[in-house]
């Protein structure tokens, strides 16, 4: 008896609401300048210490220049004690056409591009008080709606968490009603990032304000001292780039023109899944 191949139905899912829609793509913006401002702000002076006052005899993280026997300049980058050589890209990189200079970050990663303190923290404090009004009207919306269970995982979702990976590891995305839903990957990594990394970096970040910490000193007893604040506010922000790099990486393995379409109209297409029974029509 002769078979057919079926075609997998294609039908499209409202996915995300314009709250969701506007408050992301001003996270990207925020985040986008916080970033650059915040190596601007960094590259002052690129170096992390632990405790209240800088140890310049042993910072955790440092970024700056050395030569060598010849006199020739080095990019140098010390972590924990260890010396890499960053020449090009961290401590000495070129400023203007082949011209090398010696700073922490490149110029095309900071705003402003040259050395400016003053402006790189204008455009750092603006968009840092633009995020955090962002997030509490996300976070309104979230609880008003429920639209915070789709963040946390359940129970259920959890005891899967190692096929979850294993199908991510081999570029299996979810179809049919289960691609309608977050799946417990990206819940736990939203989640961590919305409870624990932003408010760690929000409040890391005030702590190093004089004037937050003459109205809140217990924020210096958190954090250990203003340097300490400093280097976890540097950490957090790592981790929020590396999230938003895995994200991006998902988005384009995922399907690109697809995710994108979602957060830009609501619409999400979704396909059948052919290998699991469904409901006759």
């Amino acid at each position: 008896m002769a078979t057919t191949e079926q075609t997998p139905r294609k039908t499209y899912f409202y996915r995300h609401s314009i709250v969701v829609r506007v408050t992301h793509w001003i996270n990207v913006l925020c985040m986008t300048v916080l970033l650059m401002s915040g190596l601007q702000i960094f590259n002052a002076h690129p170096a992390l210490y632990i405790g209240e006052k800088s140890n310049f005899d042993a910072p955790v993280l440092s970024m700056g220049a050395g030569r060598q026997p010849d006199g020739t300049l080095v990019g140098v980058t010390q972590i924990l004690g260890t010396n890499f050589d960053t020449t090009g890209v961290l401590g000495l990189s070129k400023a203007d056409g082949d011209r090398m200079s010696v700073r922490g970050f490149p110029s095309w990663s900071t705003i402003p591009g040259y050395q400016d303190l003053a402006t790189g923290r204008r455009w750092h404090f603006f968009f840092a008080w633009l995020f955090v009004i962002n997030g509490l009207v996300y976070i309104g919306y979230s609880i008003a709606t429920g639209h915070w269970r789709q963040l946390v995982p359940t129970v259920a979702q959890l005891r899967h968490t190692g096929s979850a990976i294993r199908e991510h590891l081999m570029l299996r995305f979810p179809k049919g009603e289960e691609a309608k839903t977050y799946n417990v990957l990206q819940k736990l990594a939203y989640f961590g990032v919305v409870v624990v990394v932003i408010p760690v970096l929000i409040l890391a970040g005030l702590t190093m304000s004089p004037g937050m910490d003459a109205a809140f000193p217990w924020l210096l007893d958190i954090f250990g001292g203003r340097q300490t604040a400093r280097t976890i506010h540097f950490i957090a922000a790592t981790l929020l780039v590396l999230f938003v790099l895995v994200h991006m990486l998902m988005v384009l393995l995922s399907g690109v023109f697809n995710n994108m379409r979602s957060m830009i109209t609501g619409r999400y297409r979704i396909e059948d899944d052919l290998e699991k029974p469904h409901a006759a029509e």
